[in-house]
């Protein structure tokens, strides 16, 4: 098959995608698919003359362009099928503070919140109690991430998330341990329990240093547990009108509460990232994870037509 491989672009996120993205070109070039390497960046104004060139694309970018659905509307327009879900969901998990009102709408466990658009005034006081976990409402690789216990760490951390043009959310600080699971079509993938290797959450240095975190799958943990994890991951899959695959991460309490934190819809793609682990364990190597996402993407488009 002749794919169309989306990697770079201009997030700051960009050396992670290029990263995996590499790999995934040789998992499909070792089975026998003709791949066309795309840095979105460099190649922007040509990708829709591209595309029309190719069978399928695998998009592999974090941050926006990427996750906010812009290229998935542009391979729309070129009649280019994709892997995962499409424009309107891509941008409504991207969007925390968006992602947060479904869930809440479809009865899900999700953290109070506050959604900042703009810097609060001298006078303003947050709702929630310190300490906080400030956002940046649309990053992901937990980049401007950080814990407020005042104003001044406050205004610290949105200093930083504003000058980068986001806008900011806040949640309270919840106590427990990570977890994330995968959805691949229409199965959740065994549950991973995330043990950074240092302080207390998982960051940008957990999630990439060598060493930063254990990640244990299949996670050891209740079978009640990892039941209700592949239930809600599948339920917040479905709120957000997902498609082929997803991964939710979650926070689960120690009496064993799940709270669901975001769910992203291009999860890292490497054959040591989380969504590969996860397929690992049922047996589908990575080579096959990204053959079936290729089938669920060409499967989805068939629907469409």
């Amino acid at each position: 098959m002749k794919i169309l491989l989306i990697a770079g672009g201009w997030s700051t996120e960009r050396e992670v995608s290029l990263a995996g993205a590499r790999g995934m070109e040789r998992a499909l070039r070792e089975r026998g698919h003709d791949v066309t390497f795309l840095d979105l960046r460099d190649s922007f104004d040509v990708l829709l003359e591209t595309a029309r060139a190719h069978d399928f694309s695998l998009i592999n970018l974090h941050g926006s362009p990427g996750e906010d659905g812009l290229v998935q509307a542009m391979l729309d327009q070129a009649g280019c099928p994709y892997q995962g879900s499409g424009p309107a969901g891509s941008f409504l998990a991207l969007n925390k503070a968006a992602a947060k009102q479904l869930f809440r709408l479809a009865g899900l466990p999700t953290a109070d919140w506050e959604f900042l658009p703009a810097p609060p005034p001298g006078d303003w006081e947050p709702r929630l109690p310190w300490p906080l976990f400030v956002k940046s409402n649309t990053g992901g690789s937990s980049l401007r991430l950080g814990r407020a216990s005042s104003r001044r760490e406050l205004d610290a951390l949105l200093d930083e998330i504003f000058a980068a043009g986001d806008c900011a959310l806040l949640e309270p600080r919840l106590e427990g341990r990570e977890v994330t699971c995968g959805v691949l079509g229409d199965r959740a993938l065994p549950p991973i329990l995330i043990e950074p290797a240092a302080g207390d959450f998982f960051d940008y240095t957990s999630k990439y240093a060598a060493g930063g975190a254990r990640e244990i799958c299949p996670a050891p943990l209740p079978r009640a547990v990892l039941d209700e994890a592949e239930r809600l991951a599948l339920a917040a899959h479905r709120a957000l009108g997902l498609a082929g695959y997803s991964r939710t991460d979650f926070i689960l309490s120690p009496d064993d509460r799940l709270t669901i934190l975001e769910v992203n819809t291009l999860p890292g793609m490497t054959p040591t990232s989380l969504v590969p682990q996860e397929a690992a364990a049922i047996g589908m190597d990575f080579g096959a994870l990204l053959e079936r996402l290729v089938e669920l993407g060409l499967e989805r488009r068939q629907r469409r037509t």
